[in-house]
């Protein structure tokens, strides 16, 4: 079968989504249709906000559908009409089986990660926050249990000592949208040959998750090696923002976000946490084993700055520390 013929029902949120569904539109597949997530209110008028997906499908004049529940009739209905051969599914929600086992072509899901490792909401996070040294993408048909069914493509890439989970988020943006038209292509040419994930894990390997991160989850802890908690910082960066409460000699305090780190190789000697800085150009803090440089960082209500520009007009007392 041509693989421009199939009719595709596309499932996606947020930027990474889009560009996958962006390589489907300009490759000329017949994308019948779009599902993404309801407008929520965001911001201080509490303003309905498009997804980044409803932004393009409607640049693009393709059909949209935004159901509150997927296990509605009347959205099952409007599925079902839709007659798709195949869906595609990017970042977007679990499906139950009434939507994910409807074409005749089954659903497929890109992942963020080399399955079966990092199954979970945040891969990109968790993989430069365990200092993994390689990632990539995953296609796999859905099946019941989340990110666990058969795998239909793969592809590496590096996590490069400079990735920050921005960096990384893009590069696999782009290297699973080209992954989404390819295995468009192989299930219409019939050559895809479904792996069991089971296939793949080794009886001594571990497993690892990516569960979905919360504020608790970016709390800095000092009390580790300096390679670890930049690892955390910069799997963390830029969004959501590891956090860490910068503590005065006189007791006040405040939360500040660090987005960007550098190894200290001075003397790190010193109690995790405590703060050393020439209050000019230089911000450092211990850990249990060396010390970060701290390059870029954020105070309350105000925009994230490089050190020596946060310095010229805002001083740090002596004695003042990380906690």
């Amino acid at each position: 079968m041509n693989s421009k013929e199939i009719r595709i029902v596309f499932m996606g949120t947020p930027d990474f989504a889009v560009e996958s569904l962006k390589r489907l539109v300009e490759g000329g597949y017949n994308v019948v249709a779009v599902i993404t997530m309801p407008d929520k209110p965001a911001g201080r008028g509490q303003k309905l906000h498009y997804s980044a997906v409803k932004e393009y499908a409607l640049s693009a004049g393709l059909k949209l559908l935004q159901p509150e529940k997927l296990k509605d009739d009347t959205f099952l209905t409007e599925l079902r009409a839709l007659d798709a051969d195949l869906q595609i599914v990017v970042a977007f929600r679990m499906l139950p089986e009434a939507v994910w086992n409807m074409p005749r072509m089954g659903t497929f899901n890109l992942h963020a990660s080399l399955l079966p490792q990092y199954r979970g909401a945040a891969p990109i996070n968790r993989a430069i926050m365990n200092g993994d040294t390689e990632t990539g993408v995953t296609t796999f048909f859905l099946t019941h249990d989340i990110d666990t069914g058969k795998i239909i493509m793969q592809r590496k890439t590096p996590i490069l000592d400079s990735d920050n989970a921005g960096t990384l988020h893009d590069r696999l943006m782009t290297i699973g949208a080209e992954m989404v038209t390819d295995t468009v292509d192989a299930i219409a040419a019939g050559t895809v040959s479904p792996v069991e994930q089971s296939a793949l894990i080794e009886g001594s390997s571990v497993l690892r998750v990516a569960p979905k991160i919360f504020k608790e989850d970016c709390h800095i802890i000092w009390d580790k090696d300096a390679v670890d908690v930049r690892n955390m910082i910069r799997g963390l960066s830029p969004y959501p923002g590891a956090w860490s409460t910068l503590v005065f000699p006189d007791g006040e305090s405040m939360q500040v976000k660090i987005f960007d780190t550098a190894i200290d190789s001075t003397d790190g000697q010193n109690i995790p946490g405590n703060i050393r800085s020439d209050n000019k150009k230089q911000l450092s803090v211990a850990c249990k084993q060396g010390c970060l440089n701290i390059l870029s960082l954020q105070l309350p209500g105000k925009k994230r700055l490089g050190v020596e520009e946060l310095l010229r007009g805002f001083k740090i007392p002596e004695g003042s520390r990380f906690e």
